[in-house]
């Protein structure tokens, strides 16, 4: 079976810093991933050479078999990629559902000579995307008032509204309340059964990430030192020594 995403031996080094290093995977359809590592592991590297924001130094990147390596991050979004931001990424002026019909005109390639009408286009695509993650009876609230996790499910309506078959969650929960953390991941792993959308996300609250990833794959330093279920990663010696010098991965917020 092809893999939705593949990379082989991604690579980017800054000057004499070697940010990512030989790093090989394969995510597959409905597939929950998790992407865990101290700060400076090089998670956010990864999601910027997947996506386009950062040339890999060397490696390739594949989506279901073809190379994407050196597309420019609009073009891998029209081939189905979506991502959502460590710090949201939203138009604080307007109103949910007006953020959502702004990501559907784009997806339709009607920007530029819809914007007078775009209030009026695609309301009820809007309503069902933001009804998904239990965001409908906000839509006429404007964005700046929202709590955090409510921006982050905004985001994420956003980012489903280009219907991708890959999504690229870049720390999804950060900032969040520990309940609101659970909801979210929830709702993602949800729409990942439903929808057969495949995830790749990086976290640092090990309660997230062992209840809800179906695999783990664990960076240190740039490189990949351990994959395996959550039972496996909870007891591989390795990741307790990245993690807590030598002691058990427990759950635990701001795990570092």
């Amino acid at each position: 079976m092809t893999a939705i995403l593949e990379t082989r031996g991604l690579t980017k080094v800054f000057g004499g810093v070697v940010a990512v290093k030989d790093v090989s995977f394969q995510l597959h359809k409905g597939e929950l991933l998790a992407l865990i590592g101290p700060n400076g592991a090089g998670k956010s590297t990864c999601f910027n050479m997947l996506m386009g924001q950062l040339p890999v130094t060397s490696g390739d990147v594949y989506l279901e078999g073809e190379r994407i390596t050196g597309l420019t991050p609009r073009q891998i979004w029209r081939k189905g990629v979506g991502r959502t931001f460590q710090i949201t990424a939203t138009y604080a002026s307007m109103t949910v559902i007006e953020n959502v019909q702004m990501a559907l005109m784009s997806h339709h390639g009607e920007i530029l000579r819809f914007l007078p009408f775009a209030t009026r286009m695609h309301r009820d695509e809007a309503l069902a995307l933001l009804d998904m993650v239990g965001m409908a009876n906000q839509a006429e609230r404007h964005s700046a008032v929202l709590a955090y996790g409510d921006l982050k499910r905004m985001e994420l309506a956003i980012a489903l509204a280009h219907t991708p078959k890959l999504l690229l969650m870049d720390e999804p929960t950060a900032g969040m309340a520990p309940k609101e953390r659970v909801a979210l991941m929830q709702l993602t792993a949800d729409i990942v059964r439903d929808r057969g959308v495949s995830v790749l996300f990086t976290e640092h609250d090990m309660d997230v990430v062992f209840a809800h990833s179906h695999r783990i794959m664990v960076l240190n330093r740039g490189e990949l030192i351990a994959e395996g279920n959550a039972e496996q990663i909870r007891n591989n010696p390795m990741v307790q020594d990245v993690y807590l010098g030598g002691g058990t991965v427990f759950a635990s917020e701001g795990a570092q």
